[in-house]
């Protein structure tokens, strides 16, 4: 503590308010398989529809049912952790998307044509531009036959370029056509040598661009070269052998078409998008349900202005997500737009890669359009599929084709248009029965931890666990296995369906059962672990119809209706909090020698009995455990496990304090209100905390140890009642009896 020693008026703030936090019992873990979302991690579900989006909707393709009991058990409580399972042959699903080349007319920067071009010196531009969609329609149908018309002034090539910026940014749609320009002027025509080009804004080789002189204007070049002025196609400077060397095309009447073309994607030099569902899983799919309707993922490339492209992730035939993307510079660039990975998610869905020649090329992180054509193409040209129309005839002509353009030449790329691009050859992850259990015990040496032992997180607060629908031996004894270690949660299991008579279910429990889909070797033994039998019937809106449901299902379905209306210390079964409303039946039905037989004589099977009139209801709340102490009933092992967790909550502020009797004083302060909360709940009928000298000794406090007795009287529960009805004669006196 400070010492003062001037004068004045000091304050201290101690805050010596401890208390016990509340914590939910009803937090369940689910573990089990998926057609989708992440896998191997304990993902917080919070509603129904949070489940569906998430992990899909529940099939009988898929192995098991723990979308199934999730979301009866979501009817009850709002905070579950879902562990997806997935094994080795779990797959994304993924589409690969063309690359093409925009058509484009390029504009030298000459400041006039020469004497002798046909025209005077000094003489301006007028160029009439139509542009083509992928399906070769015209973008101006007002005036179809010839496109629009602007002028570019014979001026210096500065102004030209500054002029074909604002004639084409303001007369000209900017989502049918756009311009680049060198240096200065503006962007990504640097190192062309050229004024500005002119950019169809559609990909593939379908598109192009129409271009002829205005009305009446008509000449012929007489030399040809880089010099000469006028309208360059995107050609090479010497074309295929045997025509017209064009090198440099000039103003005709009659139209010149420019066409782009898709970049390869096979072999070196290939190029392509290759668009994946974020986590594996068949529910990535593309397909067509049993009613018609569309399930699954497909992409959608869509043309914008200029550079710019969509990518749209659609989900069941409908948008879900919409990316604007751009092949140049590198805030819009595909790359950093569209998560590439798990990590700084982007889409909940989908994941893209650039990728050459069946290589992804994420590794290089590609952040611009130089480091595309560097790394994807491995060379300062790549091939594309690219025609032109000689000049000088009509345009009717056949194009000529070029086996191979520069990189300058064919610079403005973007995703080729296409509509819905289906995804495909997603996997569960699911297999042989011996396959499934391990991928849904999982791994506890790795980081992170997967399968069930993503469990293990104190923070998780699980409170009760479950695999339903996997009867599988060695699946069930890990994670009862994993509640006694961690001491967390109680672990609902159940024989398998059709396992047979009351005595069959019986011999399942005590390890001597060899029925199909579910063999058991070893019998149950465990506070932690709680059966439940038989299965019961419940109809599937999503099947639409009737399917025998896990019991453990309905067994933590109660635990969390008990929380809600009492707590976790108040017996779930019973007509007040184990009468179940959905299922419509029992596989088998019990009568009251079954049920003395599955409670009693060691047995430990709770079962779910259809009562004529009361119903469908869970009537035991045994755990497995053998022995006759009071932790053999599920009220009392889940009234233990809350208040560990509360105790350890509550006192991990005291770890280095002093230990001496005003840190014990504090610690039972901190215990006795909360035991007797418990009590007055009806949890505990007595208690005593005890901290002080009797439990800290010399030896222990020299071992720095700090030693708490908590004693309870847990309150059991009325199972059995009895009421002895006593007949007497008249002249008996009822008092003194």
């Amino acid at each position: 503590m400070v010492n003062y020693v001037s004068p004045g008026v000091y304050t201290i703030e101690k805050d010596i308010s401890e208390y016990a936090p509340s914590i939910n019992t009803s937090i369940v873990g689910i573990v089990g398989f998926a057609s989708k979302g992440p896998t191997n991690k304990a993902t917080l579900i919070t509603s129904q529809n949070n489940l569906i989006s998430t992990f899909g909707s529940p099939s009988e393709s898929i192995s098991g049912q723990a979308l199934e009991g999730a979301l009866e058990i979501l009817e009850q409580t709002n905070s579950m952790y879902f562990v997806r399972a997935a094994g080795s042959s779990a797959a994304d699903a993924s589409a690969t998307m063309g690359i093409g080349s925009c058509p484009a007319v390029i504009v030298s920067g000459g400041a006039a044509y020469a004497a002798g071009e046909g025209f005077g010196v000094g003489t301006p531009l007028t160029l009439r531009i139509q542009v083509y969609d992928n399906a070769g329609t015209a973008q101006y149908p007002d005036n179809s036959s010839q496109g629009k018309d602007f002028s570019i002034p014979a001026s210096t090539a500065t102004s030209q370029a500054e002029a074909i910026r604002k004639i084409v940014g303001g007369g000209l749609d900017a989502d049918k056509i756009g311009c680049f320009f060198d240096g200065a002027a503006g962007a990504d025509a640097t190192g062309l040598g050229l004024s500005g080009a002119i950019v169809g804004s559609f990909a593939g080789s379908g598109a192009s661009i129409g271009v002829s002189a205005c009305s009446g204007t008509s000449f012929a070049p007489t030399t040809i070269g880089a010099t000469n002025g006028g309208v360059s196609a995107l050609m090479a400077t010497t074309p295929a052998s045997g025509t017209t060397a064009y090198g440099v095309s000039g103003l005709y009447a009659s139209a010149v078409r420019v066409y782009g073309g898709s970049i390869l994607t096979t072999g070196t030099n290939s190029a392509a998008y290759k668009v994946e569902s974020l986590h594996p899983g068949a529910g990535y799919n593309a397909g067509t349900r049993t009613d018609g309707n569309t399930s699954g993922n497909s992409i959608t490339a869509a043309d914008l202005g200029s550079q710019n492209f969509n990518v749209n992730v659609n989900q069941d035939g409908t948008t879900a997500e919409t990316f604007k993307c751009s092949f140049v510079g590198s805030g819009a660039f595909v790359e950093n737009v569209i998560n590439t990975g798990e990590t700084n998610v982007t889409s909940d869905i989908i994941k893209g890669n650039l990728v050459k020649d069946d290589a992804d090329a994420t590794a290089t992180e590609l952040t611009n359009y130089s480091d595309l054509l560097s790394t994807l193409m491995g060379t300062t040209e790549f091939q594309v599929d690219y025609q032109w129309a000689e000049p000088t005839g009509d345009g009717t002509e056949s194009p000529v084709s070029q086996s191979r353009v520069s990189t300058a030449a064919s610079r403005w790329n973007k995703l080729v248009p296409a509509t819905a691009t289906s995804m495909a050859g997603g996997d569960n992850g699911t297999g042989s029965d011996s396959a499934n259990a391990t991928a849904l015990i999982g791994d506890a040496s790795v980081e992170p931890k997967t399968g069930m032992q993503s469990l293990d997180d104190p923070t998780l607060n699980i409170g009760i666990a479950l695999v339903p629908g996997v009867q599988n031996q060695s699946v069930q004894n890990n994670l009862i296995t994993l509640a006694e270690t961690t001491q967390n949660f109680l672990a609902l299991v159940s024989p398998p369906v059709a396992v047979g008579t009351v005595q069959d279910a019986i011999d399942w429990s005590n390890g001597k059962s060899s029925s199909t889909g579910g063999s058991r070797t070893a019998a149950i033994n465990s506070s932690y672990a709680a059966i439940y039998w038989p299965w019961v019937k419940v109809f599937s809106t999503f099947d639409g119809k009737d399917r025998w449901y896990d019991p453990a299902v309905f067994g933590a379905r109660q635990m969390a209706f008990t929380d809600a209306v009492a707590d976790s210390w108040f017996a779930p079964a019973g007509y007040r909090r184990g009468r179940l409303t959905k299922p419509t039946e029992v596989e088998v039905k019990l009568n009251q020698g079954d049920r003395d037989s599955l409670y009693s004589g060691g047995n430990v099977v709770n079962p779910i009995v259809s009562f004529p009139q009361q119903g469908i209801t869970i009537f035991g709340q045994r755990t497995t455990q053998r022995s006759a102490t009071a932790l053999d009933r599920i009220n009392i092992r889940r009234l233990m496990i809350y208040i560990r967790k509360v105790i350890l909550a509550a006192t991990q502020r005291f770890v280095f304090e002093p230990n001496d009797e005003f840190t014990w004083s504090q610690i039972e302060g901190v215990l006795n209100p909360f035991l007797d909360d418990i009590r007055r709940r009806r949890g505990i009928t007595e208690f005593r905390v005890v901290c002080d000298e009797t439990t800290n000794t010399p030896v222990r406090i020299d071992r720095n140890e700090l030693w708490t007795k908590v004693l309870i009287k847990p309150t059991k529960t009325a199972e059995i009642l009895i009421f002895e009805i006593n007949l007497t004669n008249q002249s008996a006196q009822l008092g003194s009896l």
